[in-house]
């Protein structure tokens, strides 16, 4: 175990368990299209979180901006295995306007990183590095209270499937984690 004193370095590891949670909701790094750039991180449980979201996705075509098809692609998965039932709707509804909106947000943000990533310094790549972390944090404000709302609208059997999907992918990364700590 690293023992972290640092702000930066309580902050970094933060993010890193931040991303596992955010990448469950999906679009955000969906979105964001540069899984290469983001699996280079060292942290090993980024890492794994990152591998498993980079599953191939849809393609956009021209009249859909970049990262929405693999959006919907998310929303619609997991409409189908939660069994999002008539009269969660309005909850469901939500939740996947929040996915789209964080998504977006993502998107528009790697736009504006690859249009500056030539003129950068070092310093100016630390400082957008932040604000995608930044924009994951608040993705995630967005995302946890309009899943919830979902959530506690669910049958047990729901909850069942939803701690399931959760869990698992929580624990396929601390196992793989844990393992390259060795």
């Amino acid at each position: 175990m690293i023992l972290l004193k640092h702000p930066t370095a309580c902050a970094t590891s933060a993010a890193a368990t931040l991303l596992g949670a955010i990448v469950l909701a999906g679009p955000l790094f969906a979105a964001s299209g540069n899984f290469s750039q983001a699996a280079a991180t060292k942290s090993p449980v980024a890492r794994e979180v990152i591998a498993q979201a980079a599953s191939p996705a849809p393609v956009a075509t021209a009249s859909e901006p970049a990262g929405t098809t693999s959006v919907e692609a998310r929303i619609t998965e997991l409409h189908k295995k939660l069994r999002v039932t008539d009269a969660q709707k309005p909850q469901w509804d939500s939740l996947a306007q929040v996915m789209r909106d964080n998504a977006q947000a993502m998107a528009d943000l790697q736009k504006q990183r690859a249009a500056d990533v030539k003129s950068m310094n070092a310093v100016d790549a630390v400082k957008s590095y932040g604000s995608v972390i930044e924009a994951h944090g608040a993705g995630m404000k967005k995302f946890i209270p309009a899943f919830e709302a979902l959530y506690n609208t669910m049958s047990d059997a729901q909850k069942k499937i939803a701690d399931s999907m959760f869990r698992s992918r929580a624990r396929a990364a601390a196992k793989k984690a844990a393992k390259e700590s060795n």
